[in-house]
Protein backbone atom coordinates (compact mmCIF):
# COMPACT_ATOMS: atom_id res chain seq x y z
CA UNK A 1 0.00 0.00 0.00
CA UNK A 2 1.25 3.41 -1.21
CA UNK A 3 0.67 6.24 0.96
CA UNK A 4 1.76 9.59 -0.35
CA UNK A 5 3.87 12.12 1.77
CA UNK A 6 0.40 14.70 2.72
CA UNK A 7 -1.48 12.19 4.30
CA UNK A 8 1.36 10.76 6.39
CA UNK A 9 1.89 14.77 7.46
CA UNK A 10 -1.69 14.60 7.73
CA UNK A 11 -1.65 11.53 10.06
CA UNK A 12 1.60 12.44 12.14
CA UNK A 13 0.11 16.72 12.54
CA UNK A 14 -3.32 14.59 13.94
CA UNK A 15 -1.90 12.25 16.37
CA UNK A 16 0.45 14.23 17.73
CA UNK A 17 -2.08 17.19 18.52
CA UNK A 18 -4.20 14.13 19.80
CA UNK A 19 -1.39 13.10 21.97
CA UNK A 20 -0.51 16.36 23.39
CA UNK A 21 -4.71 16.95 24.18
CA UNK A 22 -4.51 13.54 26.03
CA UNK A 23 -1.20 14.27 28.15
CA UNK A 24 -3.19 17.27 28.66
CA UNK A 25 -6.10 16.17 30.22
CA UNK A 26 -4.22 13.60 31.90
CA UNK A 27 -2.10 15.89 34.00
CA UNK A 28 -5.29 18.45 34.49
CA UNK A 29 -7.19 15.46 35.81
CA UNK A 30 -4.12 14.24 38.07
CA UNK A 31 -3.12 17.32 39.69
CA UNK A 32 -6.54 19.17 39.56
CA UNK A 33 -8.74 16.29 41.07
CA UNK A 34 -10.23 15.46 44.16
CA UNK A 35 -11.95 12.77 45.77
CA UNK A 36 -12.08 10.98 42.56
CA UNK A 37 -14.20 14.52 41.05
CA UNK A 38 -12.79 17.61 39.08
CA UNK A 39 -12.26 20.64 41.12
CA UNK A 40 -13.71 24.30 39.96
CA UNK A 41 -10.48 25.18 38.92
CA UNK A 42 -9.90 21.66 37.11
CA UNK A 43 -12.97 22.23 35.37
CA UNK A 44 -11.48 25.74 34.24
CA UNK A 45 -8.17 24.14 33.27
CA UNK A 46 -9.41 21.30 31.12
CA UNK A 47 -11.76 23.78 29.09
CA UNK A 48 -8.80 25.63 28.36
CA UNK A 49 -6.90 22.72 27.23
CA UNK A 50 -9.99 21.51 24.99
CA UNK A 51 -9.61 25.13 23.59
CA UNK A 52 -5.95 24.77 22.77
CA UNK A 53 -6.03 21.83 21.09
CA UNK A 54 -8.91 23.48 18.80
CA UNK A 55 -6.65 26.09 18.15
CA UNK A 56 -3.93 23.73 17.23
CA UNK A 57 -5.80 21.63 15.21
CA UNK A 58 -6.69 24.71 13.49
CA UNK A 59 -3.26 25.85 12.74
CA UNK A 60 -2.07 22.07 11.56
CA UNK A 61 -4.99 22.51 8.87
CA UNK A 62 -4.41 25.82 7.82
CA UNK A 63 -0.52 24.71 8.05
CA UNK A 64 -1.25 22.01 5.67
CA UNK A 65 -3.54 23.63 3.25
CA UNK A 66 -0.91 26.35 2.43
CA UNK A 67 2.30 23.14 2.44
CA UNK A 68 2.85 23.14 -1.55
CA UNK A 69 2.92 18.60 -2.18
Amino acid sequence: MDVDRETVYQLLLAGGAVTLFIAGAVYVSSNYGANGSLTAEGGTMLVGVLGLFIVLMLGAGLLLERMEF
